[in-house]
């Protein structure tokens, strides 16, 4: 989930005991935890300060090097000249950027424009996550249609575990990064009790409800590790059982707002990589043959491929790998597996890909389920231990 990505890379989480259970702190993890510094690189980040400090300390670096420039006495506009123009030109964007979107010191912005003239991969292709909300609340149009589909998504008919899943809607500014602006959100809980298939429910159903505001022309942020759950905790008050309930992730609604932190916008540009569609994507259950997503019969699923390849998951990291094995000309099942160990943030990114797949199979008019097929019902090939076999998909047989 920033879920970058969903987010972009985060470092870290104050409430380490609200983690999932089983990813728990690294020993390495624990000591730089327990450094000064790092708390001091917390307490900037949840104060929502970290994302300016690159200026700062490039606009330093600049200057020391000015002055050591002018102590050398050689080359003058290269060491002295230059770096103080680049300096000055930081720490203006600096108090830019702090007055705009910290503090909104700037003209109101336009309200969005609808997408629903594009079809469902191309709403698909158009979500990308929000790093900056304009401080406006959603309308109450919008608002309500969020709640509504939050609440039908996750119902337990159009779920695929039977472990409940819920949303609910927060009204306030909770601690999370990296986005700024941020307002209001849907918090993921599930069971505390762990549950495989309740993770992916979470990832399936939000992705349904992300997909649509997409379409309605609000902006969305997938928030995992980046949120302060004792701040979540805190909100949710009464409607938050810590003995049965788990916070997996949240994820922000709103108005995307043009104004950035210029170190966001720099580290936006390192997150539109994705993993080929060759590397995501197998004809054989032991991930040794690519699928050429060309060829017969592949080529019918035509762009719900590219829909998975460009899912959001938590580090950018593209835990999920698909399986389409084909008999006859014709798509038996689809296999979807998880490429890590991660029972948490890999479990919400297949459920990801489940809503991106399931989809772009309705815009294509492809009918079919979800399904756990057990060992001896997925065929002679051993399945590696990783990736990891979750669920299958399987076309509905012709009448």
């Amino acid at each position: 989930m920033s879920w970058a990505g969903m987010v972009w890379p985060e470092c870290g989480n104050t409430c380490m005991s609200e983690m999932p259970p089983q990813e728990k702190r690294t020993p390495n993890e624990a000591w730089f935890e327990s450094r000064w510094w790092w708390r001091v690189k917390m307490w900037l980040q949840w104060t929502s300060w970290l994302q300016y400090l690159p200026n700062l300390v490039v606009v330093l670096l600049l200057l020391v090097l000015a002055g050591l420039g002018a102590l050398i006495g050689c080359w003058p506009f290269v060491l002295v000249d230059l770096p103080l123009v680049l300096a000055a030109l930081l720490f203006l964007n600096l108090i830019f950027d702090v007055a705009t979107v910290r503090y909104g010191y700037h003209p109101e912005e336009p309200l969005p424009t609808s997408l629903a003239h594009l079809d469902a991969f191309e709403v698909m292709r158009a979500r990308v996550s929000c790093r900056s909300f304009q401080k406006r609340l959603m309308s109450e149009e919008h608002r309500q249609m969020v709640l509504s589909l939050a609440e039908q998504n996750s119902r337990p008919e159009n779920c695929l575990s039977s472990s409940p899943i819920r949303f609910e809607y927060v009204d306030n500014p909770l601690v999370v990064w990296p986005a700024v602006g941020t307002r209001e959100f849907l918090v993921a809980i599930a069971p505390r009790e762990y549950h495989e298939m309740a993770v992916v429910d979470v990832g399936r159903s939000l992705q349904k409800v992300v997909i649509e505001a997409t379409r309605q022309g609000l902006a969305t942020c997938w928030i995992g590790p980046g949120a302060d759950h004792k701040s979540i905790i805190k909100h949710l008050g009464a409607r938050f059982d810590p003995e049965k309930d788990h916070i997996i992730c949240v994820c922000a609604f709103g108005y995307r707002s043009r104004y950035i932190p210029l170190a966001i916008r720099l580290i936006l540009k390192t997150q539109r990589h994705r993993l080929d569609v060759q590397e995501l994507f197998y004809a054989d259950t032991v991930f040794a043959k690519p699928l050429n997503t060309n060829a017969r019969p592949y080529r019918a699923f035509g762009r719900c491929y590219e829909v998975c390849q460009w899912s959001p998951s938590s580090y950018n990291a593209q835990p999920t790998r698909a399986v389409v094995l084909a008999e006859n000309a014709k798509i038996q099942r689809v296999d979807f597996c998880a490429a890590t160990h991660s029972r948490y943030y890999a479990m919400v990114a297949l459920g990801i890909w489940l809503a991106n797949w399931e989809c772009g199979c309705e815009a294509l008019g492809k009918v079919g389920r979800f399904e756990q097929l057990a060992p001896e019902m997925r065929g002679k090939e051993p399945f590696p231990d990783l990736p990891r076999y979750i669920i299958s998909w399987v076309p509905k047989e012709a009448p």
